[in-house]
């Protein structure tokens, strides 16, 4: 699966790279994470439910943010193991841009995300 968009956010992109890199933020982001807790300056142990075809299974894995060129852009993979329901793994790419006199910060992000078992 591939997923491409650009978001127009009506605040500072200060404020956003810092929306970005808080791990309470990035569990919200996750649909399904119940747990999201920083492992390393760059790193992250992730616990999330997910439904694969008929199962519905808990993935325990690991995040890490990669190319982190604060406050302009990074790369976040994951992968996990879920049990019966195989494998799953996936990132993203994120870009902020300030735009409109620094008052409105342009995200633009490609996600691709895979399972398999």
């Amino acid at each position: 699966m591939e997923l491409a968009q650009r978001v127009r956010i009506p605040v500072a992109q200060s404020i956003v790279w810092n929306a970005l890199n808080d791990p309470d933020i990035l569990k919200d982001c996750l649909p399904g994470c119940h747990s999201f807790d920083r492992t390393g300056e760059d790193s992250f142990e992730v616990a999330l439910i997910a439904k694969v075809g008929p199962v519905k299974a808990t993935f325990k894995g690991e995040v890490t943010l990669n190319d982190v060129m604060p406050p302009n852009s990074y790369r976040i993979s994951g992968s996990g193991i879920g049990g019966v329901a195989g494998f799953a793994k996936g990132g993203a790419e994120v870009h902020l841009e300030s735009i409109e006199g620094s008052t409105v910060t342009l995200m633009s992000y490609r996600v691709t995300a895979s399972v398999g078992g």
